[in-house]
């Protein structure tokens, strides 16, 4: 029996303790945007280019460690794997605050990084065992489980930018409890993980790799991941808070760094009810539907930030004119996330490999994340805001190619069964 269905306490605990990882991830991306931008301001020799690098240290490290730990995941039960990821997130945060030093910030975010290679696949694992033959379930479980990553995003990046006006530098102390707090909830929320042993773990490892599902999603994971590396590491705090620029957005918040944790939250906010949305939705329709439907309206906000990122001269009510569309087409695009998990767990299974295939997601998310966040090094250094608008519509442009290549697909398998039967 699926553990969720007997044990729904426990499983809301683990989103939970995902959700307390989230905002203590989220935080410790503000703050480190914050604090190399007050350092820049004060002038140390920190630029655009380097936060972006730093951004994909993270993720790098993240991409070395996720095979290994989905391996593990499979092997061993994950609920030690997800505890482990969140005890290593504190000390990478409280290392990160400790020194002005450019080593000790590649440190730290290694360890980061590692520490999301341990808790992402075996937390995804887990939930597909849970939900194992429930379609319903499994859409809102992944409804929920972006939903906490939302909640990471929203209240991380509130939390660390009032953290970081109160506290200064004490600040990522304070976000290192957080991690720990996240721990405690996944200890108690995962009891009756189970694990299948090396032997078949390394078989399923394989056996997810020749998947066809994943295979045929692999290259718009890829574009997405980008598009998550290129805004959500800390070059965009960076860009918003450091002192000059032309364009509306580049720079407006350097007299008042806390407000980007505000930004953060309604844009959170808005993503969160698109998301809420969509759990109700999803079950109703097929996922490669909805990837379609997310990325077109991906393409639309794109559009959209780039008329507000050239609004200085309008009026408010035309900036705000444009905003509220570009919220509508945010709540739209809000249902990539949830499909493709959907599309993935659905595709695998709860079986040995199902940790194996999660930390195969997880390598596509670090590996986009890392060209993400070069780009944004590069482009944001060049361009400012735009630069990374004009990345993010050219990945929505490729992975909108890459999900009607999905359908076809999936057409020619059908009618390949169709005509056998």
């Amino acid at each position: 029996m699926p553990i969720a269905s007997s044990n729904p306490r426990r499983l809301t605990l683990v989103i939970l303790g995902n959700a307390f990882m989230r905002i203590g991830s989220g935080a410790s991306g503000v703050l480190v945007g914050l604090y190399l931008a007050d350092l820049a301001n004060r002038g140390f020799r920190v630029n655009a280019a380097l936060v972006g690098t730093l951004g994909a240290v993270a993720f790098g490290a993240e991409l070395v460690g996720s095979i290994p730990m989905g391996l593990a995941s499979d092997a061993l039960a994950p609920r030690g794997l997800m505890t482990v990821g969140a005890f290593l997130g504190a000390a990478a945060t409280q290392l990160f605050g400790m020194s002005s030093r450019t080593g000790i910030f590649f440190l730290s975010r290694t360890v980061e990084g590692l520490g999301a290679a341990a808790e992402t696949p075996s937390l995804l694992s887990h939930l597909t065992d849970v939900t194992e033959g429930n379609h319903s379930l499994r859409a809102r479980v992944m409804s929920y489980f972006e939903l906490s990553l939302l909640a990471g995003l929203a209240l991380g990046g509130l939390t660390g930018a009032q953290l970081w006006h109160f506290l200064s530098t004490r600040a990522f102390s304070a976000v290192a409890v957080i991690y720990v707090l996240s721990a405690c909830l996944l200890v108690l929320g995962a009891v009756g993980s189970q694990g299948y042993g090396s032997a078949k773990a390394i078989s399923g490892f394989y056996t997810a790799l020749k998947e066809p599902s994943l295979q045929r999603l692999a290259p718009v994971w890829l574009c997405v991941n980008t598009i998550v590396g290129l805004w959500l590491g800390p070059t965009l705090p960076f860009l918003l808070t450091h002192r000059g620029g032309r364009q509306f957005l580049d720079g407006i918040y350097s007299n008042q760094p806390e407000r980007v944790g505000w930004l953060l939250l309604g844009y959170s906010l808005i993503f969160g009810i698109g998301v809420a949305a969509w759990s109700i939705v999803l079950p109703r329709m097929t996922e490669e539907r909805a990837l379609r439907i997310a990325l077109v309206a991906m393409v639309g906000v794109c559009l959209g930030l780039f008329l507000l990122n050239h609004s200085g001269a309008e009026t408010p009510d035309v900036r705000w004119a444009i905003g509220t569309l570009t919220a509508l087409a945010i709540m739209v695009e809000s249902g990539f996330t949830p499909a493709a998990l959907s599309l993935l767990a659905r595709a695998i299974g709860a079986q040995a490999g199902r940790g194996a295939a999660m930390g195969i997601y997880s390598v596509l998310l670090s590996i986009g994340a890392i060209v993400g966040s070069l780009l944004a090094a590069a482009l944001g250094q060049w361009f400012a805001v735009d630069g990374l608008i004009y990345s993010t519509f050219a990945m929505a442009l490729v992975a909108l190619f890459f999900v009607r290549w999905l359908r076809l697909t999936n057409s020619k398998e059908r009618l390949h069964v169709e005509t056998t039967v």
